[in-house]
C-alpha cells in the first residue's frame, strides 16, 4: 500500500470513529442524559464491569492520576457514578455506577447500535459482517481512549 493510500484509509478510520462518538453522543443527549461529553462514555466503558480506582481510570483514559480524579469529582456531583470503599484496599476508593450511570450506558449501546444499523444500511449484512470480522482482527486489545 502507498503512503497516499494508507493515509486515505487512515483518514477514513479516523472519520467513522468521529462520526460514531458523535453520533452515540447526540443519542445519549437525545435520550434525556445531560451534562454528559462523550469522555465520559470512555469512562463509563471502564467503569461498566465492576468499577475501578481512580489509579485504573487514569490508566485507562491515558491522561493524570488529578485529571481522572477531577472527572470522576464531575461524575459524582451529577449523579452517575459514586465512591464506595474498596473490597480489597482500605485506601483506595472503588468508582462505580449509580443506577443513572447504568441507564446512560444502556443509552449509548441504544445509540451505537442506531449508528450502526445506519452503516448496514449502506453495506448490506454480508459486508457488515466482514468489515467488524476484518476489523476485529486487526484491533488493538486494550483501552478505547478519547481523543481529548
Amino acid at each position: 500500500m502507498h503512503n497516499s493510500e494508507a493515509m486515505a484509509l487512515s483518514a477514513a478510520l479516523l472519520a467513522v470513529a468521529g462520526e460514531l462518538t458523535q453520533r452515540i453522543h447526540e443519542g445519549v443527549v437525545a435520550r434525556g442524559f445531560e451534562g454528559i461529553r462523550p469522555a465520559h462514555g470512555f469512562a463509563f466503558a471502564r467503569l461498566a464491569p465492576e468499577g475501578a480506582t481512580v489509579t485504573d481510570l487514569a490508566a485507562h483514559l491515558g491522561v493524570t492520576k488529578q485529571a481522572a480524579s477531577q472527572l470522576v469529582d464531575e461524575l459524582v456531583r451529577k449523579g452517575y457514578v459514586e465512591r464506595r470503599p474498596h473490597p480489597d484496599d482500605a485506601r483506595a476508593r472503588l468508582i462505580v455506577l449509580t443506577e443513572l450511570g447504568w441507564a446512560c450506558t444502556r443509552a449509548a449501546e441504544e445509540a451505537a447500535a442506531e449508528a450502526v444499523r445506519a452503516w448496514g444500511e449502506v453495506l448490506g449484512e454480508s459486508e457488515m459482517r466482514a468489515l467488524r470480522d476484518r476489523l476485529l482482527r486487526i484491533a488493538p486489545y486494550g483501552p478505547i481512549r478519547p481523543s481529548w
